[in-house]
């Protein structure tokens, strides 16, 4: 079931993943998980505080093919991955 964004409210969100706990290269390696759960053009968010996490998920664009926008909201890093 799709869950709405809590920063971005227009956002259909189909999976959260929660990383703030993990440092590199864990959140990455949980949202590749998680892209194999949905279908193409859904959203997955997840939250991260490591700020290696930016360039990661930039780099998941460019090989993967995913649509990623990314956010710093008080301190955590928003990552909205649409998959290709």
């Amino acid at each position: 079931m799709a869950q709405v964004s809590q920063s971005k409210p227009d956002r259909l969100v189909a999976k959260i993943i929660d990383a703030t706990a993990d440092r590199c290269p864990m959140p990455l390696l949980k949202a590749k998980r998680s892209m194999a759960e949905v279908q193409s053009g859904d959203v997955i968010q997840v939250l991260a505080t490591d700020p290696g996490s930016v360039r990661d998920f930039q780099s998941l664009t460019r090989l993967a093919g995913h649509d990623v926008e990314s956010e710093q909201i008080d301190g955590i890093w928003h990552h909205w991955i649409t998959k290709a």
